[in-house]
């Protein structure tokens, strides 16, 4: 048995170090870069428009339909957003982040910001073409992803059959059973919670909204979501705003460390430009989801009309995520103090781990940062948010696999999955599941090779909404909650 969980801990390895290395991650930048490109960067001379559209227009008066929808098979673009940013906004925000700086230097923050600008046209293309080829099923639910578009856009159904099985495995492991690991682990080490305490309560938390279905996924992600990103960001500030005359030294390190080569040449694998863009870039595709074809199926959801405008929520979810909220976490990092870049190169060097060296990383270091200035509380705050970026992943995953389970076997296996996927949440708080945890992240990678085909055969389609949307802003016919107005 051993022998054999061994040969798949080295098959996985492979294709892990394959799906998260270098060639992927460039061909995830250069799907971004190719719209940015062709939109004539659209992320940019449009950015007064897209925010106006999209967060803005939460606080317009008689703007109701943003927020609310009458349509009971379907949810609000807000909803829809909250919902996506559920499963993008999550603890590899507060770990992942300080992983990369531990590991990748100042500089992979440059690299996590240029992956998230370039980010955000491929997941606009994304949602874009998730609304142009979405249907109803038999219940009258919208019904969108990457493996519909692949299906009917190319006319592919084994690669979007394939999409979908690493879909449903991604949404076991990285979607579930980590997430629970890390809430039980977090509430343990600061409460003192048994295990076993904190799957019994997540379980049937998780179940009441599950059951529900997306409409009720949707009620409360548009609850949670706001609060706790809003909470973690305010608490960000604090630190950062105690230590504000080390802002302009914490840019200096990210954008100075994100083109140092003094140490390639001698061929140092420690804080080099290559493991700086590799910690960052990987981080930001890791954590905003822009690539992977996942937040689609929950975008597809909404009310909404226009493609286009569903495609510029796509680039408002990456934009808060990575560079709102991922930013919040590096600068608290970087101007706390906690961070000694001269100590962690020195292990990186040497071939030290950090563990060892008694150097905290992860969860761990974002901790540190906000114990500086608020104490033991500081710890438990982090503990909190840790507990609700999870759960709030948990939620929105069991829609992805919902959806993806539904492509692949129809409505009648969609109560079974949604059974199962809550009895995991039990197992993925109190055992320990490395392996299974890693080759859940090997699936989660694997849905992007997939979908970042379909969106670059189909990205002349997007493009032509794009222009075509466009000219119907010129022309006065501009489109305010994906409805024409003339």
């Amino acid at each position: 048995m051993e022998q054999i969980i061994g040969t798949i801990e080295k098959v996985n390895g492979v294709l892990n170090n394959f799906i998260w290395g270098p060639y992927m991650l460039v061909f995830f930048l250069l799907v971004g870069l190719m719209f940015t490109v062709r939109t004539k960067v659209f992320q940019i001379t449009h950015v007064k428009y897209w925010l106006d559209v999209t967060f803005l227009s939460i606080f317009k008066k008689g703007n109701k339909k943003v927020l609310r929808t009458d349509d009971k098979h379907s949810i609000s673009q807000f909803q829809s957003l909250c919902t996506a940013l559920a499963a993008t906004i999550g603890v590899g925000n507060i770990s992942g982040v300080a992983v990369a700086l531990a590991l990748g230097g100042p500089g992979a923050i440059f690299w996590m910001w240029l992956s998230a600008f370039l980010g955000m046209m491929t997941n606009y293309a994304e949602n874009t073409l998730g609304i142009k080829y979405r249907y109803r099923n038999e219940k009258g639910n919208w019904i969108g992803g990457a493996m519909i578009y692949i299906e009917k856009g190319l006319g592919w159904k084994w690669l979007a059959v394939i999409f979908s099985v690493f879909c449903v495995f991604a949404s076991f492991g990285i979607g579930n059973m980590s997430q629970g690991n890390e809430i039980a682990n977090g509430l343990e080490n600061s409460f003192g919670i048994p295990n076993w305490v904190t799957a019994v309560i997540v379980m049937f938390l998780a179940g009441l909204v599950i059951v529900g279905g997306i409409k009720r996924i949707a009620s409360v992600t548009e609850k949670i979501v706001p609060f706790m990103a809003i909470t973690y960001i305010v608490g960000a500030l604090v630190v950062i705003g105690c230590n504000i005359t080390a802002v302009p030294s914490a840019f200096a390190l990210i954008f100075g460390n994100a083109f140092n080569f003094s140490s390639m040449g001698g061929g140092v694998a420690g804080f080099t430009i290559m493991v700086a863009m590799k910690r960052g870039i990987s981080r930001g595709v890791f954590s905003n989801e822009a690539g992977l074809g996942s937040s689609v199926m929950v975008h597809s959801a909404s009310d909404v009309k226009e493609p286009v405008v569903q495609g510029m929520w796509g680039i408002f979810e990456v934009f808060a995520d990575t560079i709102i909220v991922c930013t919040m976490t590096a600068l608290t990092i970087l101007c706390s103090g906690v961070y000694d870049m001269a100590v962690y190169e020195q292990c990186a060097i040497n071939g030290i781990d950090l563990a060892d060296a008694g150097l905290p990383s992860g969860v761990a270091l974002t901790s540190s940062a906000f114990e500086s200035v608020f104490g033991p509380l500081g710890g438990k705050f982090i503990s909190i948010a840790v507990m609700l970026f999870a759960f709030s992943t948990i939620l929105g995953w069991s829609y992805y696999g919902e959806r993806a389970i539904e492509y692949l076997f129809g409505l009648k296996i969609v109560p079974v999955y949604k059974l199962v996927f809550i009895l995991i949440i039990f197992l993925g708080c109190n055992a320990s599941l490395d392996l299974v945890v890693d080759i859940s992240d090997t699936f989660n990678g694997f849905m992007a090779l997939p979908n970042l085909v379909a969106v670059t055969l189909l990205s002349g389609q997007v493009i032509q909404m794009t222009k075509d949307y466009i000219q119907r802003v010129k022309e006065g016919k501009e489109t305010v909650g994906g409805e024409d107005v003339d």
